[in-house]
């Protein structure tokens, strides 16, 4: 049953942007401690609804399973997960027990009615922070606007990285010729007998190059280094003190940006992915090309000739770029107010926040891959939704 949208207070005393996984996480980890703070906050998405755009990407790939093990979710009990799929155990996924894509959703929705979070969002874009004498004013997509005392922006904030020679393109050609990967629905894809070009070297390229060749294409999977293969997209000891301990006690924001890079090191495969590519590669189905990037594309009115970095052409119909997203705050339009009453140190694109996750001199908490020279390399992750929320909590009770 769809339940009446939340009534639009004129003003809330705590306003969080976004409704993913990290929102979300946050919400239960406040009321966990401290239960009356429920009609205190107002939460903003255009969806109007929890883990939309999580929901949309997932079914978009055809992603199976998750890729952090079953004690990453948004509920604060840590167990809650495995409990929930104990008569689903089929839908954890070795090694770790990597929660099912529906397992893992079905057990959002049952945090989401648990926590009686169902009429929580209100189906509107957050337009402008503006920050005032101790409090913002947001500017909504529909024109109205609320007065918050306090901001937690959890929206993600990650900017698509788009390579050059892609800019560099003269004549029109059709959007869905050439894509990035935020923007493939494999469910709405026949590409029997065409010719695919996917660059990049990570999990997402991986799960669009099965897609496609379940789809009869023939795929040329392109990547600017050797493939690399991890369970994780940073190593396990990321999440917690094993590694963790030194990057918090660096004082050094530039060698903490440093450790962030390393940790994550640009895209990988799970060894599973890997595996399957592999074996397509050995049926025909795929070409890997490692160490060798694009260096030009032309447009030919019906496909692609692509010249790259090894002297090859190649012709393809169409070209999908799982080239990654990059957090560069000062590139998030919603940020742009704030940045500018309230100039905050940056390195390498990430603010340096307070320990809190608090923005300097404001009431405005940062989630998701921005705070990371905060929370570390998982700062995007399931996990570091939760590192972030036992942050950011104290500091708003």
């Amino acid at each position: 049953m769809e339940l009446a949208p939340p009534h639009l207070p004129r003003k809330t005393s705590l306003a969080i942007i976004g409704a993913g996984p990290h929102a979300l996480t946050f919400v239960t980890h406040l009321l966990q401690k401290r239960a009356k703070m429920r009609s205190k906050f107002a939460v903003f998405d255009p969806s109007g609804r929890w883990m939309n755009r999580w929901r949309q990407q997932f079914a978009a790939l055809e992603i199976p399973h998750l890729r952090s093990p079953a004690v990453h979710h948004p509920d604060p009990n840590a167990f809650g997960l495995r409990k929930f799929a104990e008569s689903r155990s089929s839908e954890l996924f070795a090694p770790y027990d990597l929660p099912g894509t529906k397992l893992f959703d079905d057990f959002c929705t049952d945090v989401i009615s648990r926590w009686d979070l169902n009429n929580q969002v209100h189906q509107n874009a957050v337009t402008q922070i503006i920050p005032g004498v101790n409090c913002f004013r947001l500017h909504l997509q529909d024109g109205q606007s609320i007065t918050a005392k306090r901001v937690v922006f959890a929206t993600g904030g990650a900017k698509l990285q788009i390579p050059d020679w892609v800019k560099q393109i003269k004549s029109g050609y059709p959007q869905d010729k050439l894509c990035h990967s935020t923007n493939v629905d494999l469910r709405s894809k026949h590409l029997a007998g065409e010719r695919v070009l996917i660059i990049g070297g990570g999990l997402t390229s991986g799960h669009l190059a099965v897609g496609a060749i379940s789809r009869g294409a023939k795929v040329h999977l392109m990547i600017k280094r050797q493939l690399q293969e991890k369970l994780f997209d940073a190593e396990p000891g990321w999440l917690g003190p094993k590694y963790l301990k030194g990057f918090f006690a660096c004082s050094d924001y530039k060698e903490r940006s440093k450790m962030i890079q390393q940790a994550r090191n640009g895209g990988s495969m799970t060894p599973e992915i890997g595996m399957q590519l592999r074996r397509l590669a050995r049926n025909g189905y795929l070409k890997i090309d490692e160490n060798c990037q694009v260096m030009k594309a032309e447009w030919l009115g019906k496909s692609w000739l692509v010249q790259c970095s090894d002297v090859n052409q190649y012709e393809f119909d169409r070209i999908w770029l799982s080239t990654g997203t990059k957090f560069d705050v000062t590139t998030e339009p919603l940020l742009k107010d704030v940045l500018a009453a309230y100039p905050i140190n940056i390195v390498n694109g990430l603010p340096v926040l307070e320990e809190n996750l608090r923005w300097h001199g404001c009431d405005l908490f940062i989630m998701g891959g921005l705070a990371a020279l905060q929370v570390g390399p998982t700062a995007r992750n399931l996990s570091g939704a939760r590192m972030a929320s036992d942050k950011i909590v104290p500091a708003i009770i």
